[in-house]
């Protein structure tokens, strides 16, 4: 199962009823934090989330609106007992920017470990997640990110014990280790009892860009695609392609694209200016039937299929 918690709907400043653009992302006790802006720690408290499990932070970019509630948010998470290292992921520069911004959070009682991002697209194995980053087209270096829980194949109990595998090394093999027979010396592999990879459970966000063929392929088959929409009223297409952001229209056409596309999207950072949202979503839907408008707090537990 995969949490996921839309902490923040905003784009460029806070307003009293919308946090800056910020999701949280948690499985089997280990979270996964994308974009902290201004405000984020109150999005997080209203939600009910402890900053301690923060085992990964991501960044898409540099701007304040999505790095800026930084310091806080690590001695939020000092303040919570947390001693554990943390990952911390975004383009190249994040380490200095961080440093700079640490100067108000100097002291924390856990190490910070960075991956600076620099090519195209990237992938991580990160503890319960695959982390695959790929860069998207803002007037200053951004990435998307896709969270993916893989989920392994079937245990085969029959063939195990066809092979006569002792029960006691089944647990080991499900995870994915080599283990030798005590008497007999016999090695065991997993492949020989387990079944090809089951389909994992996977989130992709982008926000800050314009549409862009990286965020088509990333969005393919991913159970929810969280996307920019800045600007949803007509006539706002000019605007976003001098900002480098984009329209809602523009986010659906790229999740109707997709290859596999993904089944459902969530539109989020928007503009200070678009109030309501909602008065715009059937006429999106029409480009993208399974298209809803964020909202800060907007959950789901995302769960594996049944097979």
């Amino acid at each position: 199962m995969l949490d996921v918690c839309l902490l923040g709907t905003g784009g460029m400043m806070p307003m009293p009823n919308r946090w800056l653009t910020s999701l949280m992302l948690r499985c089997g006790g280990s979270n996964i934090l994308i974009d902290c802006g201004e405000g984020t720690q109150i999005a997080m408290k209203e939600a009910g989330i402890s900053p301690r499990p923060i085992d990964i932070m991501c960044f898409t970019h540099m701007h304040a609106d999505h790095i800026s509630g930084l310091p806080g948010m690590l001695l939020a998470m000092a303040n919570a007992e947390r001693t554990e290292p943390v990952v911390m992921i975004g383009p190249k520069g994040l380490f200095n920017v961080t440093r700079s911004l640490r100067c108000i959070a100097p002291e924390l009682p856990f190490e910070l470990r960075f991956i600076e991002l620099d090519q195209n697209t990237e992938e991580y194995r990160l503890g319960e997640y695959i982390l695959s980053c790929f860069k998207v087209s803002h007037n200053i270096s951004c990435y998307g990110y896709s969270v993916t829980v893989p989920r392994k194949g079937r245990f085969n109990v029959d063939e195990a014990k066809r092979q006569g595998i002792d029960v006691k090394y089944w647990n080991a093999l499900q995870h994915g280790e080599t283990v030798r027979d005590e008497e007999t010396g016999r090695l065991f592999e997993p492949s020989m009892v387990m079944g090809k990879d089951r389909r994992g459970i996977k989130v992709t966000y982008t926000t800050d860009t314009r549409p862009c063929d990286n965020i088509v392929r990333a969005a393919s088959g991913a159970d929810l695609f969280i996307c920019e929409g800045m600007y949803g009223e007509p006539g706002m297409e000019e605007k976003a392609r001098a900002y480098r952001h984009m329209t809602m229209q523009e986010s659906a056409s790229m999740a109707a694209r997709a290859e596999v596309p993904p089944r459902e999207l969530w539109f989020t950072h928007y503009s200070p200016s678009m109030l309501r949202p909602k008065q715009y979503i059937e006429d999106i839907r029409k480009i993208f039937p399974n298209a809803v408008c964020g909202r800060d707090g907007m959950h789901k537990e995302l769960m594996f299929d049944e097979d």
